[in-house]
């Protein structure tokens, strides 16, 4: 070993200097006269406009009143939940009631009676069933809309045309797009 290489440190072992890449060096800026002081300047935060700071304040806000519609519609949620389901409820007490009236009012020896009132205890069910958006279709003769009818089953019916409902076994409930329940029917098939 030379003495040049036994007098650097061992944690030093780096090329000479005359080995190494000489640094990139980038220019300098040109600054006009004055520009320490533009460079102060620049390294400081810009003080923000009224109007920056007015929609700052603006949107903060905004995502404040946003947040808080959140909550309240979270808590007042299952309050509207209950009273909706009060109030269809409510709907259905009188014909719970016109069914007890029906059962009071049937003797054994007039069977008739109890017909006709279950009847119309029926009738005022579908009508508050129609009051809520739901009426109810039972129609035959109609062609199969898949929307309003689930097949139960498929008869060979010679006066229909194929894909007609020729009968239905349970009336549904609602509109195409809102409905509460599909007619149950029966449909013609194909005739061959």
């Amino acid at each position: 070993m030379s003495d040049q290489e036994q007098t650097r440190p061992a944690e030093d072992r780096s090329p000479p200097e005359s080995e190494q890449p000489p640094p990139e060096r980038t220019p300098a800026p040109q600054t006009a006269p004055g520009a320490p002081e533009a460079a102060e300047h620049q390294a400081a935060p810009a003080p923000r406009s009224p109007e920056v700071e007015e929609l700052e304040d603006r949107w903060r806000r905004a995502l404040a009143d946003l947040d808080n519609l959140r909550k309240r519609y979270a808590r007042e949620l299952p309050r509207e939940r209950e009273a909706e389901r009060a109030k269809v409820a409510a709907a259905f007490l009188p014909v719970v009631d016109n069914l007890d009236l029906a059962l009071a009012h049937a003797g054994p020896d007039d069977p008739g009676a109890i017909v006709s009132g279950v009847r119309a205890v029926r009738d005022q069910a579908v009508e508050v069933l129609r009051n809520l958006g739901y009426p109810r279709y039972e129609e035959t003769g109609v062609p199969f809309h898949p929307e309003q009818h689930e097949v139960v089953s498929v008869v060979d019916e010679a006066d229909a045309p194929a894909g007609t409902v020729v009968q239905v076994l349970r009336p549904g409930y609602g509109e195409p797009g809102h409905q509460l329940r599909p007619a149950a029917v029966a449909v013609s098939r194909k005739q061959e």
